[in-house]
């Protein structure tokens, strides 16, 4: 039987969404998974002075209470997303919401340094599965013509995770003991639970490869080496035996796991991926963004702090701003709409440009007050609101559907590099700027006010604090500019050698 020409033509209606018919719906059931994870990277910090009181933590003790969580989550997010892939990633969400509830209640009750240790490392894990999984499934429900919008919508929750965990950790801490911080997570974990099982579908690669085992424990090692490394750096010296042992470990492993990745047939993470030059510019760029975001918050709650002299809670209020504006835009669906239009490297460019800027105009007019840092944290928020979605889609799109997950590892891995760095970076630039114009020896400005003689000294300090911050602010807009134009560049020259990915 033909068809006539006529009959063609008018078969030919507008494309209607093809993705899961409750997919709005079960994005939000896993942003509100993921937002509960995220907070709890840096929620913790401000129940610092309790923990240290009523469990009589030692300053270790404390470190290994906040690094516990992001050593294990940051581990795993390549072996998690490879097992998502896998045994489905349904069942990874199940099992990760699971593992967060369950470490979440032993936290909470915890009445020992190492009770609270161990139920973070197994929060971590549960983290890393959540994390990987939850980007995997926002992939498959989705397809092209909402992804963008929803990959936006899943990188706002990223944003509003990292930078009101400190706020809400000091409104619960007001009215609650430090458990609760905790404890709060279990009821968001059982919706969740429940929501996942009845709501979001099954999926998996439908290769019946092996796994890659030695891989996995390969990428854990190596990845885990690389982060305590950075993590540890800025206390213990750059050149410390655990620094230098930790790193040197780290990057040895994951020598061994390049190698091995390339011999296998069925590798964990193929290796071929970054002979993309598409998916290299938006690892380039998810790298920078992550820096810039990370190294930029660190240093604006001790210019909060110390030199406009707020208080915790009044500090996360003000940078509040930050997190509002990368939400009103995403929900608003400005950078969705964006990046059709001006395409994957400019719209990456434009967002790492307004992130650059934003930086530099908090290091430039925020001294003073607080109006110039507002007008630099609501451009920053703008930048972040452009070039984060775009660049995860592109990390994404770069790779087969089948391997979902391993990319959400990918991506995650990079979030959790990039952050490493940029508080590493920036912060040893702060320490060696402000230690080179302090007038008297300490290793810190609660340190050198203290040691201080006069009240005309301890102005000097803080005005020489003060300046190491921007110096250190100034150092990262610039490293966020560069990358974000070598990104932009990379997706461009992708994009000439096929242009099929033109704008995606």
């Amino acid at each position: 039987m033909t068809t006539s020409p006529q009959a063609s033509l008018d078969s030919k209606e507008p494309e209607e969404p093809q993705g899961h018919p409750q997919r709005w719906l079960i994005l939000g059931v896993i942003c509100l998974a993921q937002l509960t994870v995220l907070l709890d990277n840096t929620v913790l910090n401000v129940a610092i002075p309790s923990l240290t009181r009523e469990l009589d933590a030692a300053t270790s003790d404390i470190q290994w209470m906040i690094n516990a969580y992001s050593l294990v989550q940051s581990g795993l997010l390549l072996t998690a997303g490879s097992a998502a892939d896998r045994y489905g990633r349904k069942k990874m969400l199940v099992a990760g919401l699971s593992l967060f509830g369950v470490g979440s209640l032993v936290a909470g009750l915890a009445d020992s340094t190492g009770q609270l240790i161990a139920a973070r490392a197994g929060m971590g894990v549960g983290g890393a599965l959540l994390v990987t999984t939850t980007l995997a499934v926002v992939v498959q429900i989705f397809d092209d013509t909402e992804r963008v919008k929803a990959i936006g919508l899943w990188a706002t929750v990223n944003s509003l995770g990292f930078a009101t965990g400190p706020l809400i950790g000091g409104v619960m801490l007001d009215h609650f003991w430090w458990g609760a911080i905790f404890l709060i997570n279990i009821p968001v974990a059982v919706i969740g639970l429940i929501a996942v099982l009845a709501l979001v579908p099954e999926s998996r690669n439908p290769q019946g490869d092996r796994p890659d085992l030695l891989g996995a424990l390969l990428s854990t090692i190596g990845m885990t080496g690389i982060v305590y490394a950075i993590i540890s750096g800025p206390d213990h010296g750059w050149t410390s035996t655990p620094t230098l042992t930790s790193a040197a470990i780290g990057v040895v492993v994951m020598a061994a796991f390049v190698a091995w990745e390339l011999r296998i047939p069925y590798p964990m993470l193929d290796m071929h991926f970054f002979r993309n030059q598409r998916f290299t510019g938006a690892v380039a760029g998810a790298i920078l963004v992550a820096f810039g975001m990370a190294g930029s918050l660190f240093l604006l709650t001790q210019h909060l702090q110390f030199v406009l002299g707020y208080g915790p809670l009044e500090a996360g209020l003000r940078t509040a701003p930050f997190a509002l504006t990368i939400v009103v835009l995403n929900l608003s669906g400005v950078g969705a709409r964006l990046l059709p239009r001006l395409g994957t490297p400019l719209t990456i460019a434009s967002g790492m440009t307004c992130l650059a800027v934003g930086l530099a105009a908090i290091a430039l007019f925020g001294g003073d007050g607080y109006g110039g840092m507002l007008t630099g944290l609501i451009i920053m928020g703008v930048g972040v609101a452009c070039a984060m979605p775009a660049m995860a889609n592109a990390v994404m799109s770069a790779i087969p559907p089948e391997k979902a997950g391993v990319g959400a590892g990918v991506n995650g891995t990079l979030a959790e590099f990039g952050q490493g760095l940029g508080v590493a970076v920036l912060g040893a630039v702060l320490n060696s700027r402000f230690a080179a114009l302090v007038p008297v020896a300490a290793a810190s400005l609660p340190g050198a006010l203290a040691a201080a003689g006069s009240a005309e000294e301890r102005a000097r300090i803080t005005d020489s604090f003060s300046s190491a911050l921007e110096t250190s602010q100034l150092v990262g807009a610039l490293a966020v500019l560069l990358g974000g134009l070598v990104a932009a560049a990379l997706l461009r020259r992708a994009e000439r050698a096929d242009p099929g990915v033109v704008g995606a």
